[in-house]
């Protein structure tokens, strides 16, 4: 059986881009719907909204901005750490000089704003 599934509620793991840092928040399935709504994930030390990155998220060192600047742009492209604990979340690049080889070898789905932008761009 999966870990995350087979040992209860884990807590959220969510990171501030800005700040560099991550904290761990009470998971949803301990609240009811209702209560879950009514928070708001905000960094303690900027008030910005945090970002979740999934369980198996191991944030860099806060002094390590490259690493940082990494998972940001992973994430902006839809990629985070989320997976049942059996087999991780997948390959992501270790260094950010891999990240643009990595995004073009694993396109998602463009959404109907990026698929206009392609066709403007394609016009001009």
């Amino acid at each position: 059986m999966c870990r995350y599934g087979m040992y209860g509620p884990y807590k959220q793991v969510y990171a501030c881009f800005t700040c560099r840092k991550v904290s761990k928040q009470t998971s949803k399935y301990e609240l009811t719907e209702e209560e879950w709504n009514k928070i708001k994930h905000s960094c303690p030390q900027c008030g910005e909204g945090m970002k979740e990155m999934g369980h198996d998220f191991k944030a860099p060192k806060q002094t390590d901005v490259k690493q940082w600047k990494k998972v940001e742009i992973l994430y902006q492209h839809g990629f985070a750490y989320h997976s049942c604990g059996c087999d991780g979340p997948g390959y992501r690049p270790a260094e950010l000089h891999q990240v643009n080889e990595f995004l073009e070898k694993n396109k998602r789905f463009k959404s109907e704003g990026e698929k206009l932008l392609d066709r403007l761009t394609i016009r001009m």
